[in-house]
């Protein structure tokens, strides 16, 4: 089963979405800005990315910059800012079983599909 992690406000969120439709996939669409991750949801999504948390930290949010950015956080502390402020998480995340990736650009989400 496919599971994309969207949101609708980001335009390439809606551009990974819009592919998924396109090549006709069958998938389940997780607004996780409304229907938040925990920390082992998350963990497992990052194992999936094969990725570091840090990794899938959208650094230029104002969220990040005023409370994270100068400190030196643990792969634990930022799964748990990531957690508390999903807004930092980078977006659209494609899950296929086993496999993830980061939609951007949403031509990557073709390698998991």
């Amino acid at each position: 089963m496919i599971t994309i992690y969207h949101n609708p406000r980001c335009r390439k969120s809606r551009e990974g979405l819009a592919l998924l439709e396109e090549k006709g996939k069958v998938f389940e669409v997780v607004k996780y800005l409304e229907d938040t991750l925990n920390e082992e949801e998350l963990k497992t999504i990052i194992s999936k990315l094969n990725i570091k948390p840090i990794d899938l930290v959208r650094k230029h949010e104002a969220i990040w910059k005023s409370n994270y950015k100068e400190q030196e956080l643990t792969d634990k502390h930022i799964i748990k800012a990531m957690v508390k402020h999903p807004k930092l998480i980078e977006r659209p995340i494609v899950v296929n079983n086993n496999n993830a990736i980061i939609g951007r650009p949403k031509e990557q989400i073709l390698n998991i599909i």
